[in-house]
Order: structure tokens, then sequence, then C-alpha cells
């Protein structure tokens, strides 16, 4: 079973930077696409950020546009999560999330079937 691991969570303070990595442990992970999600307690979980994995088409929430970047790196089998101008609503655990069922809901939570642990970001103000 192959597993994704996030790191680079932390404190930061508002306006500030991090970068989340999402590792696969297998090389050759099959898959259609990587995404970001986040989630606070109480609230659904919310769709950030998604790449292709194929394509390296990227689509991002309204709320983060332009402010964070998806990007990829095949040989690594990674996917990283560069985020800019934090505020403390992006305050959330953050997880990566793979589809291997090639659906066409890479906006959902549904839409994927392989999940990190989470790497939680707080921004203080």
């Amino acid at each position: 079973q192959v597993q994704l691991v996030e790191s680079g969570g932390g404190t930061v303070q508002a306006g500030g930077s991090l970068r989340l990595s999402c590792a696969a442990s297998e090389d050759n992970f099959s898959h259609h696409a990587t995404a970001w999600f986040r989630h606070v307690p109480g609230k659904d979980r919310e769709f950030v950020a998604v790449i292709g994995w194929s394509s390296g088409l990227t689509y991002y929430a309204d709320s983060v546009k332009g402010r964070f970047t998806i990007s990829k790196a095949n040989a690594k089998n990674s996917v990283y999560l560069q985020m800019g101008n934090l505020n403390p609503e992006d305050t959330a655990a953050y997880y990566c999330a793979a589809d291997t069922l090639g659906g066409d809901s890479w906006f959902l939570a549904v839409g994927y079937d392989y999940w990190g642990q989470g790497t939680q970001v707080t921004v203080t103000s």
C-alpha cells in the first residue's frame, strides 16, 4: 500500500511563507492527480490546489489563488505547496491526496483514494 507523507508544516506569522512537501512511498506511483486539502475542526475538508501528474495542469481555490503555488517533481514522486502571504485564516491541518481512480472530481475529497496523515499549519497574527 502506497503511503503519502507530508512535511513542512509549522507556525508562522501572518505574511510569512511555508513550503509543504508530499512524497509517495513507492517509485512510479501511478496516479492521475495530487491535491492539497485543508481541514479545520468543525468544518468540511476544503480543496486548496491540485496538479495533474502527467499534464501538469493546476487549479486553485479562490481563497489561495495568487498566494499558493503547487508543483511536482516526478522523479522524486513528490508534490509541493509553496504558501505565501499567509494569514490566520490559512490555519488548518493540510493533507495531500492522490487520485488513482481517474475520475473528474479533482475539487472534491471523494475524488481521492490515497491520503497523507496531515501536517499542521498555524498562522499567528
